[in-house]
């Protein structure tokens, strides 16, 4: 029997890639956002700072919230899926040994070949066999509600803290300026780290954030200016 090399795939990444990209982005753009919507309407620094700390609080809660409904969501559709097939296999073995043949015929092996395929794994770990190939459903892309919204909170207010902290430190007459360039750095290295982790392009990456970043900032700032009240 071969022995197998083992090897690591950036697939199995993406259950919490996506939760800690989306927090970080997340908490640094609508913080910053808030704080120069809130500068632009008034040069009272405290009244910046406490709408950001309050914007880093609600926003890590409400990220959190956000992502454990949406993948408990996800993971009790999975379950009811998984269910449905272990019956089907219970009541009907041969209907589904016939349906999996005809996914491994579907994805390119003869008919006699994609049958004895289907066999063994049947006769291995058919409710196994049939998650992940008629399913779709996989180790690396179970969805996990729990990790989900405690890496959503915690990169969330860890990307909220960079905006809060240059305000902190930034004098009144260059808030706005230091906000608005750190928050495009921040947006700039969050995009590449994401890209590398995830194996894409890192150039692309960053780009599309700090698009977004910056066309965010500039709506707030513009709503501060026109009605001169906090967001």
């Amino acid at each position: 029997m071969p022995i197998p090399h083992k090897e690591t795939h950036l697939i199995a990444r993406i259950g919490w890639l996506r939760a800690a990209v989306l927090g970080a982005n997340d908490g640094i753009l609508s913080t910053a956002s808030l704080i120069v919507g809130v500068a632009s309407a008034s040069g009272d620094k405290s009244a910046v700072l406490i709408a950001g700390l309050a914007g880093l609080v609600a926003g890590a809660m409400s990220m959190a919230a956000g992502e454990y409904v949406s993948v408990s969501s996800q993971a009790d559709t999975e379950a009811a899926d998984v269910a449905k097939e272990a019956a089907e296999l219970k009541a009907d073995p041969k209907g589904e040994l016939s349906e999996l043949a005809a996914i491994y015929q579907g994805r390119g092996l003869s008919e006699a070949l994609a049958m004895q395929v289907a066999t063994e794994m049947m006769a291995g770990d058919a409710l196994a066999a049939h998650k992940r190939d008629e399913l779709g459903i996989t180790a690396e892309m179970t969805a996990r509600p729990v990790q989900a919204a405690l890496v959503s909170a915690a990169t969330f207010a860890t990307g909220a803290a960079l905006p809060l902290i240059v305000a902190v430190l930034a004098p009144e007459t260059i808030l706005l300026v230091g906000v608005s360039l750190a928050t495009v750095f921040a947006l700039a290295g969050l995009g590449a780290i994401g890209a590398r982790v995830g194996g894409a392009s890192v150039i692309r990456g960053s780009a599309r954030v700090v698009v977004w970043g910056v066309l965010a900032m500039l709506a707030t700032a513009a709503v501060g200016r026109l009605f001169g009240t906090a967001l």
